[in-house]
């Protein structure tokens, strides 16, 4: 599997980064997993929006589904699309919600997204085995874990402590975990992993090595980093436009 980082800012789009968007690639099948906001240009520098095979949409907050309007955008009116729908597998309401986004009334993306609501499960999709859990968060949100050729990788979506994350990053690759929050007193519950915690996770579950993400603009990214390698070594920062072989 090939992991390639295209934007990777929390919570809203940086100086430096869009918001979450990931393409996993294996046996020629690509997979975008997110496609937050100000991610659709970026992702163009990698791939073309036409050779996106599939779409996995964690949950549909802006930072993490919004520039699925500017694919319908590109598939509608670019002349280059081949007409095909692209599968994409989003929470139930993803379809009403990214319509809405698209056009204030609302009309129908089936022309270029064919939606399958998910949950909990299990399903094969192109070359991978994907596996979901719920996440700790305040809308239904689901983390993935993607097996191919022997290798997973696990991508949290965002999330609070969670034993459902560690329990399906157990044994994986790769943890893409996001880490939005920094060290601090009274932070919310069930919303985001601190660095500390997205290493103590990492650990939890045995996994070869922790990429750390979804940092807002605003929070000290190598700080999350240390706190991260306190408890797991084996920990890097995401940065747009890396790529990473599992």
């Amino acid at each position: 599997m090939r992991l390639t980082v295209v934007g990777c800012s929390g919570s809203a789009p940086g100086p430096d980064s869009p918001a979450s968007c990931y393409l996993v690639e294996h046996d020629e099948f690509v997979l975008a997993l997110d496609l937050g906001s100000g991610s659709f240009g970026a992702l163009q520098a990698h791939v073309r929006p036409g050779d996106v095979d599939a779409v996995y949409l964690s949950h549909l907050h802006a930072d993490h589904c919004l520039d699925a309007a500017p694919f319908v955008v590109w598939h509608r009116y670019s002349g280059q699309s081949d007409g095909r729908t692209v599968p994409l597998y989003a929470p139930v309401g993803a379809d009403r919600r990214l319509a809405t986004a698209y056009d204030p009334d609302g009309g129908p993306i089936d022309d270029v997204f064919d939606v399958t609501p998910i949950g909990p499960g299990r399903w094969t999709l192109g070359p991978f085995e994907v596996a979901t859990a719920r996440t700790a968060h305040p809308v239904e949100c689901y983390a993935v874990r993607l097996t191919a050729g022997g290798r997973s990788l696990v991508y949290t979506g965002d999330t609070g402590p969670s034993d459902a994350v560690v329990e399906l990053a157990r044994g994986a690759d790769v943890l893409l975990a996001e880490a939005a929050y920094p060290e601090a007193p009274d932070l919310p519950p069930g919303l985001h992993l601190t660095g500390r915690q997205a290493g103590e996770h990492a650990a939890a579950a045995g996994v070869g090595r922790l990429i750390v993400t979804h940092v807002p603009s605003w929070v000290d990214a190598e700080a999350q980093l240390a706190a991260a390698r306190a408890a797991f070594p084996a920990a890097e920062l995401a940065r747009p436009g890396a790529v990473h072989e599992i």
